[in-house]
């Protein structure tokens, strides 16, 4: 069929669009894939040369920094502050041994330093940097700088060492950072590739460890050009790591360095929990060691010094430390009866000095006897007779159940290396440890915190806050953090009499407040500030009978090994509980002469948040106690500004 002109203009129009458009989309295609082939055969060349010439682009991790430890007030415990060193590439610098000869005449490098330097010299490839001194001020940089041609392969840099600023006061909590080595790797199956870095600090021992991967950070990471032999030859680009989480401890830095202080060079722990949220304020094991010393690796003079002292520096006595609790113990043993209705609070016991039992002799301290003694007389005046036959009628599955109630046998979930579970021995532990039935003579040893029993200071001081308080207290370490409030301690009622709980509470006051009462020399006269608490002296070796016989020789008259240890258990407010408190001095004799004065001054020292008023202890203390105040403020800037210089 013929078309009409004007059809046939109008296709003819459609047909030419069509063309167009298709034309222009073709074009704008080869204009883009001419404008990419042409971004990556010049813009990219280098780049694809590099990556087609044997894989020469290398990636290298970049040491994230570490997360910063703070007390609950924002005190500083652990920071990262710029640690100058001296790095050296053995390749470039040729004849080594002279160049570090002329590096000596400039700065006092250490031979141990060297030593270690050399020994990485022979197991690393030349062209890796070596550490030759490290921790350096900026004089020593300059001097180094400046004589910079006659150092071949010496380069002065700056990076982040770990430095804790309070020094001793927070060594067995924080713990300490030092270089990887191979024995940390070889306990890990899959290490972080970080750790593998030259130097890289890693948290050893302590809450430096426990929370090591929280603190590290993620590493990041730069892309390098390297040459044939693997040597560096410029930097690409980077993406920095994440750095680690700062944590918020619940400790007061202040209350922490004063009980360290008072303590002084006694071999011996003491804790302050707060009863409200189970934060511990204070938690201090002495004598204690300078963390500063680890984080370059410590002399072999220096750890000698530590490891041969008999007081144990290394040791957390605080948790790691477990001891018989003695008399402290007689408080679990108490509750047992009660709770089972073996005994009532008023019901009486004859105490003639010693209690007969399967043909041996059990002796009460007091050689006399206290003769009858009820439940408040028994913890007022320690006697041992009311808890041995009160322990032979209640039993010790029962004894050992109340011990768990409140906090011992139980290791308790801290960031700190090496907590102990304690022990609070049944019949099915002795069973099961030692293929052997249970004693009579075993329970009556573990009535009073003796034979099996076993208890360290942190368990101790949360059985007295979960005593106060009538609940399952958990002590918490950890405030926040990166900001984020962790859980409280508080815990949940006990399953234990409210009425029974404060009979145990009136005896422990009596302990303290009542003049025949065994804690009495170290009372609290503030009003409102009444203290509640338990002696305790635990035996570390057998007295015979001829010893008896012949008169038990004195604490002091003993070698100090083989002497008591001394306990004391407190918690204040009487009437509104605030912080529970435990001290326990190895060897330290008697617990009312050796660790409640210890105890009642950092109770009130925690409880005024700073130095107390002299009005709080007994008129005929005062004298002595503003002369200790005076020496410990003393001895407190004086390690303040050892410190400051030590980190300047």
């Amino acid at each position: 069929m013929k078309r009409n002109p004007k059809e046939l203009d109008n296709s003819h129009r459609t047909v030419t669009r069509r063309t167009l458009v298709l034309g222009g989309l073709q074009l704008g295609f080869a204009g883009a894939l001419a404008m990419r082939m042409r971004f990556l055969q010049v813009d990219q060349a280098d780049q694809f040369r590099l990556l087609a010439e044997e894989n020469r682009i290398n990636i290298r991790l970049l040491a994230p920094s570490r997360g910063e430890i703070y007390d609950r007030n924002g005190m500083i415990i652990a920071q990262n502050s710029p640690s100058y060193r001296i790095v050296m590439v053995p390749e470039d610098a040729g004849d080594v041994e002279a160049v570090i000869a002329n590096l000596s005449r400039l700065l006092p490098l250490d031979e141990e330093d060297l030593e270690r330097a050399r020994t990485e010299m022979r197991r690393s490839r030349p062209f890796l940097p070596i550490t030759l001194a490290d921790q350096l001020s900026w004089d020593d940089i300059s001097k180094v700088a400046v004589n910079a041609p006659a150092l071949p392969g010496i380069t002065p840099e700056v990076g982040l060492s770990r430095v804790y600023p309070q020094g001793e006061d927070f060594a067995h909590v924080v713990g300490y950072v030092g270089p990887v080595s191979d024995y940390d790797l070889s306990k890990m199956e899959d290490p972080d590739p970080v750790l593998l870095t030259p130097r890289f600090q890693f948290g050893k021992v302590g809450f430096e460890s426990k929370l090591e991967e929280t603190l590290r950070g993620k590493a990041g990471t730069k892309r390098v050009e390297v040459n044939a032999a693997g040597r560096v030859m410029r930097e690409l680009d980077r993406r920095e790591g994440v750095a680690g989480a700062d944590m918020q401890l619940t400790m007061d830095a202040e209350l922490q360095s004063y009980v360290q202080a008072r303590l002084g060079r006694e071999s011996a722990a003491a804790v302050v929990v707060d009863i409200e949220n189970g934060d511990i304020r204070a938690i201090c094991s002495s004598p204690s060691f300078d963390p500063n010393l680890f984080v370059r690796g410590i002399s072999v003079a220096d750890y000698r010094a530590l490891t041969e002292d008999p007081y144990r520096p290394l040791a957390n006595k605080t948790v790691q430390g477990t001891y018989p609790p003695g008399s402290t113990f007689k408080m679990v043993t108490a509750l047992a009866g009660l709770e089972n209705g073996v005994i009532t609070p008023e019901e009486t016991t004859w105490c003639p000095g010693h209690l007969e039992v399967s043909g041996r002799r059990f002796h009460c301290w007091k050689r006399a006897g206290h003769g009858h003694v009820n439940l408040l007389d028994s913890l007022k005046s320690s006697c041992d007779v009311y808890y041995y036959d009160l322990a032979i009628k209640v039993g010790i599955d029962r004894i050992s159940e109340m011990a768990n109630k409140l906090g011992l046998g139980i290791r308790h979930d801290l960031p700190m290396s090496a907590v102990a579970a304690g022990l609070a021995p049944d019949r099915a532990w002795k069973s099961r440890t030692y293929g052997q039935d249970w004693l009579v003579g075993d329970t009556v040893n573990a009535s009073i915190g003796q034979g099996y029993v076993l208890a360290s200071p942190m368990q101790l001081a949360v059985m007295s806050a979960r005593i106060a308080s009538g609940r399952s207290v958990t002590p918490r370490l950890v405030k926040s953090v990166d900001g984020v409030e962790e859980p409280s301690g508080a815990g949940t009622p006990l399953d234990i009499s409210e009425t029974h709980l404060r009979h145990v509470r009136k005896a422990m006051y009596a302990v303290s407040n009542d003049r025949r009462g065994t804690g009495y020399r170290s009372r609290i006269i503030a009003d409102g500030m009444r203290m509640a608490g338990k002696t305790g002296t635990s035996q570390v070796r057998n007295i015979t009978a001829a010893e008896r016989a012949a008169g038990v020789i004195r604490n002091e008259d003993l070698p100090w090994e083989r002497r008591d240890h001394a306990l004391f258990v407190c918690f204040a407010p009487f009437d509104n509980p605030k912080y529970a408190v435990s001290v326990v001095v190895e060897h330290g004799g008697g617990g009312s002469t050796a660790a409640a004065p210890i105890a009642r001054d950092v109770m009130l020292q925690a409880l005024y948040g700073g130095t107390p008023s002299l009005d709080a202890y007994p008129a005929g203390d005062r004298r002595k106690i503003e002369a200790q105040q005076d020496r410990l403020e003393r001895e407190r800037l004086k390690r303040a500004e050892s410190g400051g210089n030590d980190q300047a």
